[in-house]
Protein backbone atom coordinates (compact mmCIF):
# COMPACT_ATOMS: atom_id res chain seq x y z
CA UNK A 1 0.00 0.00 0.00
CA UNK A 2 0.98 3.22 -0.92
CA UNK A 3 0.62 5.84 2.57
CA UNK A 4 1.13 9.31 2.92
CA UNK A 5 1.75 11.97 5.32
CA UNK A 6 1.10 15.26 4.88
CA UNK A 7 2.17 18.96 6.67
CA UNK A 8 -0.34 20.00 8.84
CA UNK A 9 -1.95 24.04 7.56
CA UNK A 10 -4.65 23.70 10.22
CA UNK A 11 -3.94 26.91 12.47
CA UNK A 12 -1.03 26.48 14.90
CA UNK A 13 -1.29 22.72 14.60
CA UNK A 14 2.55 21.63 14.50
CA UNK A 15 1.78 17.44 15.26
CA UNK A 16 2.30 14.73 12.91
CA UNK A 17 0.52 11.52 12.40
CA UNK A 18 3.34 9.12 11.88
CA UNK A 19 7.03 8.91 13.59
CA UNK A 20 10.45 7.52 11.15
CA UNK A 21 10.21 4.79 13.28
CA UNK A 22 6.73 4.03 12.75
CA UNK A 23 7.45 4.83 8.97
CA UNK A 24 10.27 2.29 8.64
CA UNK A 25 8.21 -0.44 10.11
CA UNK A 26 5.74 -0.07 7.25
CA UNK A 27 8.55 0.06 4.99
CA UNK A 28 9.85 -3.00 6.29
CA UNK A 29 6.66 -4.33 5.61
CA UNK A 30 7.13 -3.60 2.02
CA UNK A 31 5.01 -0.87 1.87
CA UNK A 32 5.98 2.58 0.55
CA UNK A 33 5.51 5.76 2.66
CA UNK A 34 5.72 9.23 1.18
CA UNK A 35 6.25 12.12 3.77
CA UNK A 36 5.41 15.15 2.85
CA UNK A 37 8.50 17.82 3.07
CA UNK A 38 8.89 19.19 6.75
CA UNK A 39 6.02 17.16 8.01
CA UNK A 40 7.81 16.71 11.09
CA UNK A 41 10.44 19.43 11.10
CA UNK A 42 8.15 21.43 13.81
CA UNK A 43 8.23 18.75 16.48
CA UNK A 44 12.18 18.24 15.56
CA UNK A 45 11.48 14.47 13.12
CA UNK A 46 13.51 15.77 10.08
CA UNK A 47 13.11 15.03 6.01
CA UNK A 48 16.45 12.99 6.54
CA UNK A 49 15.07 11.14 9.64
CA UNK A 50 11.87 10.46 7.27
CA UNK A 51 14.53 8.98 4.00
CA UNK A 52 16.98 7.24 6.72
CA UNK A 53 13.57 4.98 7.21
CA UNK A 54 12.54 4.32 4.22
CA UNK A 55 10.40 7.88 3.22
CA UNK A 56 10.45 9.33 -0.18
CA UNK A 57 10.08 13.26 0.49
CA UNK A 58 7.59 14.93 -1.60
CA UNK A 59 8.29 19.08 -2.43
CA UNK A 60 4.77 19.66 -2.39
CA UNK A 61 1.56 18.03 -1.34
CA UNK A 62 0.02 16.51 -4.75
CA UNK A 63 2.24 13.07 -4.51
CA UNK A 64 1.13 12.69 -0.44
CA UNK A 65 -2.54 13.10 -1.44
CA UNK A 66 -2.17 10.37 -4.63
CA UNK A 67 -1.51 7.84 -1.93
CA UNK A 68 -3.86 5.07 -1.38
CA UNK A 69 -4.06 5.75 2.85
CA UNK A 70 -3.32 9.13 3.89
CA UNK A 71 -2.63 9.73 7.56
CA UNK A 72 -2.72 12.96 9.09
CA UNK A 73 -3.96 14.40 12.69
CA UNK A 74 -6.58 17.26 11.73
CA UNK A 75 -9.55 17.49 9.83
CA UNK A 76 -9.04 18.12 6.02
CA UNK A 77 -8.68 22.18 5.46
CA UNK A 78 -10.42 23.84 2.38
CA UNK A 79 -7.38 24.11 0.65
CA UNK A 80 -6.45 20.28 1.09
CA UNK A 81 -10.40 19.61 -0.62
CA UNK A 82 -9.28 19.46 -4.07
CA UNK A 83 -6.94 17.23 -3.32
CA UNK A 84 -8.97 14.50 -2.86
CA UNK A 85 -8.60 11.50 -4.62
CA UNK A 86 -11.99 9.31 -5.23
CA UNK A 87 -11.27 5.96 -3.41
CA UNK A 88 -8.71 7.01 -1.19
CA UNK A 89 -8.45 6.43 2.57
CA UNK A 90 -8.37 9.34 5.34
CA UNK A 91 -7.35 8.41 8.78
CA UNK A 92 -7.40 11.74 11.53
CA UNK A 93 -9.04 13.37 13.62
CA UNK A 94 -12.32 14.00 11.64
CA UNK A 95 -14.73 16.08 13.03
CA UNK A 96 -17.16 15.80 10.35
CA UNK A 97 -20.68 16.08 12.36
CA UNK A 98 -19.95 20.20 13.12
CA UNK A 99 -19.21 21.23 9.57
CA UNK A 100 -21.75 20.48 6.78
CA UNK A 101 -19.38 21.96 4.05
CA UNK A 102 -16.87 19.32 5.54
CA UNK A 103 -19.16 16.54 5.04
CA UNK A 104 -20.50 17.35 1.54
CA UNK A 105 -17.06 17.68 0.04
CA UNK A 106 -16.07 14.41 1.51
CA UNK A 107 -19.23 12.46 0.03
CA UNK A 108 -18.59 14.15 -3.40
CA UNK A 109 -15.03 13.24 -3.42
CA UNK A 110 -16.10 9.66 -2.87
CA UNK A 111 -12.97 9.45 -0.27
CA UNK A 112 -13.38 7.08 2.81
CA UNK A 113 -12.86 8.92 5.78
CA UNK A 114 -12.06 6.45 9.13
CA UNK A 115 -12.27 9.29 12.34
CA UNK A 116 -9.06 8.34 15.11
CA UNK A 117 -12.09 10.13 17.74
CA UNK A 118 -14.18 6.87 17.33
CA UNK A 119 -12.07 3.84 16.86
CA UNK A 120 -12.94 2.27 19.84
CA UNK A 121 -10.65 -0.88 21.25
CA UNK A 122 -12.20 -4.53 23.10
CA UNK A 123 -12.85 -2.67 26.22
CA UNK A 124 -14.81 0.14 24.80
CA UNK A 125 -11.53 2.94 25.03
CA UNK A 126 -10.89 5.38 22.11
CA UNK A 127 -7.02 4.52 22.06
CA UNK A 128 -6.27 7.28 19.63
CA UNK A 129 -8.82 10.10 21.05
CA UNK A 130 -8.02 8.95 24.66
CA UNK A 131 -4.24 10.93 25.22
CA UNK A 132 -4.89 13.82 23.20
CA UNK A 133 -8.36 14.45 25.88
CA UNK A 134 -6.19 13.85 28.66
CA UNK A 135 -2.99 16.38 27.21
CA UNK A 136 -6.31 19.28 26.38
CA UNK A 137 -7.04 18.33 30.28
CA UNK A 138 -4.09 19.13 31.45
CA UNK A 139 -3.68 22.20 29.38
CA UNK A 140 -7.01 23.42 30.09
CA UNK A 141 -6.08 25.18 33.13
CA UNK A 142 -3.45 26.81 31.87
CA UNK A 143 -5.42 28.09 29.03
CA UNK A 144 -7.71 29.83 31.47
CA UNK A 145 -5.11 31.14 33.26
CA UNK A 146 -4.23 32.82 29.82
CA UNK A 147 -8.15 33.55 29.57
CA UNK A 148 -8.53 35.60 33.16
CA UNK A 149 -5.42 37.69 32.19
CA UNK A 150 -6.80 41.70 32.40
CA UNK A 151 -4.79 41.61 28.50
CA UNK A 152 -7.40 39.23 27.24
CA UNK A 153 -10.27 41.30 29.10
CA UNK A 154 -10.09 38.78 32.14
CA UNK A 155 -10.70 40.05 35.43
CA UNK A 156 -7.35 39.29 36.49
CA UNK A 157 -7.42 36.22 38.82
CA UNK A 158 -4.50 34.13 39.83
CA UNK A 159 -5.46 30.57 39.63
CA UNK A 160 -3.29 29.47 42.58
CA UNK A 161 -3.75 32.23 44.74
CA UNK A 162 -0.90 34.26 46.95
CA UNK A 163 0.02 34.67 50.61
CA UNK A 164 -4.32 34.72 52.31
CA UNK A 165 -5.88 35.23 48.94
CA UNK A 166 -7.52 32.29 48.21
CA UNK A 167 -6.46 30.24 44.55
CA UNK A 168 -9.67 30.58 41.95
CA UNK A 169 -12.70 28.78 42.09
CA UNK A 170 -13.26 26.53 39.09
CA UNK A 171 -16.15 24.36 37.60
CA UNK A 172 -15.19 21.39 35.44
CA UNK A 173 -18.08 19.74 33.66
CA UNK A 174 -17.23 16.25 32.52
CA UNK A 175 -14.86 14.20 34.31
CA UNK A 176 -13.71 11.94 31.74
CA UNK A 177 -10.32 11.78 30.08
CA UNK A 178 -9.94 15.80 29.56
CA UNK A 179 -11.91 16.91 32.81
CA UNK A 180 -10.71 14.37 35.05
CA UNK A 181 -7.65 15.42 33.90
CA UNK A 182 -8.65 19.48 34.49
CA UNK A 183 -9.48 18.67 37.77
CA UNK A 184 -5.94 17.03 38.59
CA UNK A 185 -3.83 19.86 37.94
CA UNK A 186 -6.76 22.69 39.29
CA UNK A 187 -6.60 21.35 42.43
CA UNK A 188 -2.61 20.89 42.35
CA UNK A 189 -2.31 24.65 41.34
CA UNK A 190 -4.62 25.23 44.41
CA UNK A 191 -8.27 26.25 43.34
CA UNK A 192 -11.07 24.98 44.76
CA UNK A 193 -12.54 22.82 42.40
CA UNK A 194 -16.48 21.54 41.70
CA UNK A 195 -16.46 18.64 39.72
CA UNK A 196 -19.62 18.11 37.52
CA UNK A 197 -20.22 14.51 35.50
CA UNK A 198 -23.30 12.45 34.38
CA UNK A 199 -21.50 8.94 35.48
CA UNK A 200 -20.68 8.85 39.55
CA UNK A 201 -18.38 6.40 39.08
CA UNK A 202 -15.79 8.58 37.07
CA UNK A 203 -16.36 11.39 39.50
CA UNK A 204 -15.22 9.00 42.28
CA UNK A 205 -12.68 7.62 40.47
CA UNK A 206 -11.43 11.42 39.66
CA UNK A 207 -11.54 12.25 43.19
CA UNK A 208 -9.89 9.30 45.01
CA UNK A 209 -7.11 10.61 42.76
CA UNK A 210 -6.35 13.34 43.86
CA UNK A 211 -4.56 12.04 46.61
CA UNK A 212 -3.39 15.30 49.07
CA UNK A 213 -5.42 17.74 46.93
CA UNK A 214 -8.57 15.64 47.16
CA UNK A 215 -9.81 18.55 50.09
CA UNK A 216 -9.96 21.17 47.55
CA UNK A 217 -12.81 19.06 45.06
CA UNK A 218 -16.38 18.82 45.67
CA UNK A 219 -17.96 16.31 43.07
CA UNK A 220 -21.79 16.27 42.04
CA UNK A 221 -23.31 14.32 39.14
CA UNK A 222 -26.01 16.36 37.13
CA UNK A 223 -29.09 14.63 38.46
CA UNK A 224 -28.04 15.40 41.98
CA UNK A 225 -27.14 18.76 41.66
CA UNK A 226 -30.12 20.34 39.92
CA UNK A 227 -30.68 23.48 37.72
CA UNK A 228 -30.81 25.73 40.46
CA UNK A 229 -27.10 24.45 42.17
CA UNK A 230 -25.37 24.18 38.55
CA UNK A 231 -26.69 27.60 38.17
CA UNK A 232 -25.30 28.97 41.66
CA UNK A 233 -21.98 27.13 40.86
CA UNK A 234 -21.25 28.65 37.30
CA UNK A 235 -22.38 32.44 39.07
CA UNK A 236 -19.45 31.68 41.29
CA UNK A 237 -16.63 30.34 39.17
CA UNK A 238 -13.63 32.07 38.32
CA UNK A 239 -13.43 29.79 35.59
CA UNK A 240 -15.39 27.08 33.80
CA UNK A 241 -13.97 24.23 31.78
CA UNK A 242 -16.20 22.53 29.61
CA UNK A 243 -15.31 18.93 28.77
CA UNK A 244 -18.26 17.21 27.63
CA UNK A 245 -17.80 14.94 24.34
CA UNK A 246 -19.39 12.47 22.99
CA UNK A 247 -17.14 11.30 20.14
CA UNK A 248 -19.04 11.04 16.79
CA UNK A 249 -22.08 13.72 17.91
CA UNK A 250 -22.41 17.24 18.32
CA UNK A 251 -21.95 18.53 21.91
CA UNK A 252 -24.84 19.19 24.30
CA UNK A 253 -25.68 23.04 25.08
CA UNK A 254 -25.44 22.83 28.64
CA UNK A 255 -24.55 26.16 29.27
CA UNK A 256 -26.85 28.91 27.97
CA UNK A 257 -26.72 32.71 27.22
CA UNK A 258 -28.58 32.87 30.69
CA UNK A 259 -26.09 31.33 32.53
CA UNK A 260 -22.89 33.44 31.17
CA UNK A 261 -24.67 36.64 32.14
CA UNK A 262 -25.32 35.90 35.50
CA UNK A 263 -21.39 35.05 35.54
CA UNK A 264 -18.97 37.75 36.93
CA UNK A 265 -17.70 40.22 34.29
CA UNK A 266 -14.31 39.12 33.28
CA UNK A 267 -14.72 35.35 34.27
CA UNK A 268 -13.46 32.83 31.86
CA UNK A 269 -14.67 30.14 30.11
CA UNK A 270 -12.37 27.04 28.28
CA UNK A 271 -14.49 24.57 26.02
CA UNK A 272 -12.21 21.62 25.58
CA UNK A 273 -14.61 20.09 23.14
CA UNK A 274 -15.45 22.62 20.85
CA UNK A 275 -14.43 20.28 18.18
CA UNK A 276 -17.60 19.22 18.26
CA UNK A 277 -19.83 22.29 18.62
CA UNK A 278 -18.64 22.63 21.89
CA UNK A 279 -21.17 23.33 25.06
CA UNK A 280 -22.30 26.63 25.66
CA UNK A 281 -24.58 28.35 22.76
CA UNK A 282 -21.74 31.26 22.87
CA UNK A 283 -19.57 28.74 21.73
CA UNK A 284 -17.54 29.13 18.54
CA UNK A 285 -14.33 27.80 17.27
CA UNK A 286 -11.08 29.86 17.49
CA UNK A 287 -7.42 29.29 16.64
CA UNK A 288 -4.11 28.79 18.18
CA UNK A 289 -3.39 32.58 16.78
CA UNK A 290 -6.14 34.26 17.97
CA UNK A 291 -7.57 32.18 21.34
CA UNK A 292 -10.05 34.28 22.82
CA UNK A 293 -13.35 35.90 22.54
CA UNK A 294 -15.72 37.99 24.87
CA UNK A 295 -19.07 37.29 24.85
CA UNK A 296 -21.61 37.87 27.75
CA UNK A 297 -18.84 39.60 29.80
CA UNK A 298 -17.40 36.07 29.89
CA UNK A 299 -13.66 35.11 27.90
CA UNK A 300 -14.16 32.56 26.00
CA UNK A 301 -11.47 29.94 25.14
CA UNK A 302 -12.23 27.61 22.59
CA UNK A 303 -9.02 26.24 20.73
CA UNK A 304 -9.93 23.36 18.83
CA UNK A 305 -6.43 21.73 18.69
CA UNK A 306 -5.37 22.38 22.04
CA UNK A 307 -2.33 19.42 22.12
CA UNK A 308 -0.58 21.33 19.36
CA UNK A 309 0.49 23.46 22.00
CA UNK A 310 2.95 20.84 23.43
CA UNK A 311 3.34 19.55 19.88
CA UNK A 312 6.27 17.61 19.98
CA UNK A 313 4.11 15.28 23.17
CA UNK A 314 1.49 15.04 21.13
CA UNK A 315 3.11 13.62 18.79
CA UNK A 316 5.09 10.53 20.49
CA UNK A 317 1.48 10.02 22.26
CA UNK A 318 -0.87 10.07 19.09
CA UNK A 319 1.82 8.43 16.53
CA UNK A 320 2.68 5.83 19.49
CA UNK A 321 -1.71 4.90 19.51
CA UNK A 322 -2.25 5.14 15.55
CA UNK A 323 0.34 2.90 14.21
CA UNK A 324 -0.88 -0.78 14.78
CA UNK A 325 -4.41 0.18 13.14
CA UNK A 326 -2.21 2.15 10.53
CA UNK A 327 -0.24 -1.36 10.30
CA UNK A 328 -3.92 -3.18 9.84
CA UNK A 329 -5.18 -0.86 7.38
CA UNK A 330 -2.20 -1.53 5.17
CA UNK A 331 -1.45 -5.15 5.36
CA UNK A 332 -5.04 -6.52 5.31
CA UNK A 333 -6.31 -3.72 3.41
CA UNK A 334 -8.86 -1.30 4.20
CA UNK A 335 -12.37 -2.79 3.66
CA UNK A 336 -10.66 -6.11 4.85
CA UNK A 337 -9.46 -4.40 8.10
CA UNK A 338 -12.89 -2.68 8.81
CA UNK A 339 -14.21 -6.76 8.43
CA UNK A 340 -12.26 -8.33 10.52
CA UNK A 341 -12.27 -5.66 13.51
CA UNK A 342 -15.88 -4.25 14.78
CA UNK A 343 -13.29 -1.36 16.73
CA UNK A 344 -11.23 -0.22 13.69
CA UNK A 345 -14.60 -0.11 11.98
CA UNK A 346 -16.41 1.90 14.74
CA UNK A 347 -13.93 4.86 12.89
CA UNK A 348 -15.77 4.81 9.38
CA UNK A 349 -17.42 7.76 8.78
CA UNK A 350 -18.45 7.76 4.97
CA UNK A 351 -17.02 5.51 2.03
CA UNK A 352 -17.48 6.17 -1.43
CA UNK A 353 -20.03 8.77 -0.87
CA UNK A 354 -22.58 7.46 1.82
CA UNK A 355 -22.53 7.95 5.25
CA UNK A 356 -21.54 4.79 7.30
CA UNK A 357 -21.67 6.08 11.13
CA UNK A 358 -25.36 6.10 12.28
CA UNK A 359 -24.32 8.99 14.67
CA UNK A 360 -22.76 11.27 12.42
CA UNK A 361 -26.10 10.61 9.59
CA UNK A 362 -28.17 11.27 12.60
CA UNK A 363 -26.53 14.73 13.17
CA UNK A 364 -26.83 15.25 9.47
CA UNK A 365 -30.29 14.65 8.97
CA UNK A 366 -28.88 12.09 6.62
CA UNK A 367 -29.31 8.01 6.25
CA UNK A 368 -26.67 5.98 6.98
CA UNK A 369 -25.14 2.48 5.22
CA UNK A 370 -24.48 -0.07 7.08
CA UNK A 371 -20.61 -1.36 6.58
CA UNK A 372 -20.63 -0.44 2.83
CA UNK A 373 -17.21 -1.81 2.78
CA UNK A 374 -18.76 -5.18 2.47
CA UNK A 375 -19.90 -4.62 -0.82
Amino acid sequence: MRIGVPREIKDGERRVALLPDGVGALCGAGHAVVVEHDAGAAVGFTDEAYRAAGATIAAAPDPVWSCDLVVKVKELQPPEYPRLVAGATICGFAQLGRDPALLATVLAARVRVLAFETIRDAQGVAPLLAPMSRIAGRLAPFAGALALGTDRGGSGVLLSGVDDVPGAAVVVIGAGAAGSQAALVAAALGCSVTLISRGAARLADTVAAMAANRSRVVAHTFAELGDDAFTAALEAADLVIGCVLEPGRLSPKLITREHLRAMRAGSAFVDVGIDQGGIAQTSRMTSVSAPTFVDEGVVHYAVPNMPSLVARTATLALAAAALPYVRQLAERGVARALQDDPALAAGAMVWDGVVADARLAADAGMNAVNAPWRG
